[in-house]
């Protein structure tokens, strides 16, 4: 019954955290800024978030396919989502279970609209947008462990400034900080180029970032004493059970098996490509070419030379390779000739 009232979980007591107190103000800023259906403002805060998460997905859009880091930066700051995310770990805590359904529905409906919006613009590509031919899309299909470090020193710092109205002010560099809408929209783009595993790979980094501030967000606000003040508000609370806390936790737990799995992908990739430099690097130079790029992709090592034509050959490079540990991979030897000669205008 005292828990159905609003009290708070038994919490440990940790040394300075005496004033980690919230306040019946501080709960009334919080319901008005991150519960969206609440309030008689409601409709507006409604408005404004449809308009946000349309402009901020055709704006991450737009930078995936231009391959710009400062358009997609830009998506991040206008991007609404982290208000219904939080406004979950709130919910969560709070314990009613409608504004946990509505919150979660507005993330949702938020993810779906941008993943349309994102496949619609890459219809209007002219070339399939995929990990090889865009660095913005690379950098979001293959999410690590520091991945998910990252989005929960993240989460922490978003729940921190929200129930601090006096550290509010460092809420947009938790937006930069936090990869939302740009991997929904390479969701939506390397769908419309039939680029499944790449797809779900942004929809991992999304779901990572989600499960991860709902989760710290959570155990921020349980810190804070968000329910006794709550309370004092005259809120009606559900009753709060500790296996919230164990389910919520356990969602980011069970993400770590793909995250490690994707470490371990980049760490073999990155030692294949070390592997190969030297030898890759010794038989261009006998060639009398240069090495410009060496890379492992889509299980094929990809070296890229420099150099004069007519041919590529390839004596001796298989041996090398061979030697160096590398028997089993595939490669591709890529030409760009050497050389530039200039042509006069007809006019």
């Amino acid at each position: 019954m005292a828990a159905a009232q609003g009290i708070e979980p038994a919490l440990p007591e940790l040394p300075g955290t005496r004033r980690l107190r919230a306040t019946p103000a501080d709960i009334d800023r919080m319901r008005s800024s991150l519960f969206l259906t609440e309030g008689q403002d409601s409709n507006r805060k409604l408005s404004k978030f449809w308009v946000l998460i349309v402009l901020s997905a055709i704006i991450a859009s737009a930078g995936v396919i231009a391959d710009s880091t400062a358009t997609v930066i830009g998506a991040m700051i206008v991007a609404p989502l982290m208000t219904p995310i939080l406004g979950t770990a709130l919910s969560v805590v709070l314990s009613v279970r409608r504004l946990i359904i509505l919150n979660i529905g507005l993330v949702l409906a938020g993810a779906v609209i941008v993943i349309a919006i994102g496949y619609l613009l890459g219809l209007t590509a002219p070339t399939p947008l995929t990990a090889e031919s865009s660095s913005q899309i690379a950098s979001r299909i293959s999410p690590r462990l520091i991945d998910l470090v990252a989005a929960l020193a993240t989460g922490v710092v978003g729940a921190f400034a929200t129930v601090r109205a006096d550290i509010s002010d460092t809420l947009p560099g938790v937006a930069i900080a936090i990869s939302l809408v740009p991997p929904l929209a390479v969701v939506g783009l390397t769908l419309e180029s039939d680029q499944l595993d790449e797809a779900m790979g942004a929809l991992l980094l999304f779901g990572t970032n989600v499960s991860a501030i709902i989760a710290t967000g959570t155990i921020i606000f349980l810190i804070y004493r968000v329910r006794s003040a709550a309370a004092e508000l005259g809120m009606r609370l559900g009753q709060f059970k500790v296996k919230t806390v164990a389910v919520v936790v356990g969602a980011v737990l069970v993400l770590t098996v793909p995250l490690a799995l994707g470490s371990t992908a980049v760490v073999q990739r990155e030692l294949t490509v070390s592997r190969a430099q030297q030898p890759a690097t010794e038989w261009a130079e006998a060639q009398g070419w240069q090495i410009t790029d060496i890379s492992y992709r889509q299980g094929m090592l990809r070296i890229v030379a420099l150099g004069p034509p007519p041919e590529i050959l390839e004596t001796g490079l298989r041996e090398r390779l061979d030697a160096a540990g590398l028997k089993d991979v595939d490669v591709r030897v890529t030409l760009v000739f050497g050389g530039s000669q200039d042509i006069p205008a007809s006019g």
